[in-house]
């Protein structure tokens, strides 16, 4: 039987950049576009009409912008997945998109690739946030007192280092063949240390390490360098 295809609406009011993304979309046989819109009021009339699993949603549009879209998009469907797209790296924008409800965070410019990997994560049930942008999230955190890391303090080196490698967007995959783990096990800390920091998925767990200054935390505690 053949897997039902992703259905994708495209939201942008850049028509060069909305054509960019359809044929990007065009080369995946699991991926539909369902409809397209060029302002934000025009996104919440076509989800009265159209069934859809992702949007594809641009962060300023005209009539009304891309956080109160988000906004209303999830009051209104519960089950929809929301991938921001954008031209800004602002950390402070990131994260207000993420508390708002934002399934995914990616750059305009990004690799098509990296656009299918999106919307193929958040579909999934995943969170996902451009990998370009680890290092912004990283930048403007202060150094925290010891007395502080004591969350941190709670969790075993191991699952500080899956942490930290779940910080920088490495699949569980990818962390298991840097610490010579199987996937599964990868896997089994990370719910573990997700329980002990209170985060429902990695973008929570990501934005928990970054405020705790994890790499620098490592590095001290450890004396070494991931």
């Amino acid at each position: 039987m053949k897997k039902e295809a992703i259905k994708v609406l495209i939201a942008d009011d850049h028509d060069l950049i909305r054509q960019g993304l359809k044929r990007i979309i065009s080369f995946e046989e699991d991926i539909i576009i369902v409809g397209e819109a060029e302002n934000g009021e025009k996104v919440l009339n076509m989800l009265k009409s159209y069934e859809t699993d992702v949007i594809l949603l641009d962060m300023k549009m005209p009539l009304m912008d891309g956080l109160e879209v988000l906004q209303r998009a999830k009051e209104g469907i519960k089950t929809i997945k929301i991938i921001m797209l954008t031209v800004e790296n602002d950390r402070e924008l990131i994260l207000d998109a993420i508390n708002k409800g934002a399934d995914g965070y990616v750059l305009k410019d990004s690799a098509g690739t990296e656009i299918v990997d999106a919307i193929k994560t958040v579909y999934g049930g995943a969170k996902y946030i451009d990998k370009s942008l680890v290092s912004v999230l990283f930048s403007g955190f202060k150094s925290k007192d010891k007395k502080e890391l004591c969350i941190l303090d709670s969790l075993t080196k191991r699952e500080i280092e899956v942490l930290l490698y779940i910080s920088k967007g490495l699949s569980n995959k990818d962390i298991g063949e840097r610490l010579f783990l199987s996937e599964k096990t990868v896997k089994n800390y990370a719910t573990t240390l997700f329980r002990k920091i209170k985060a429902h998925d990695r973008v929570q767990a990501t934005i928990f390490a970054l405020n705790e200054h994890i790499q620098q935390y490592y590095e001290t505690k450890f004396q070494g360098k991931l």
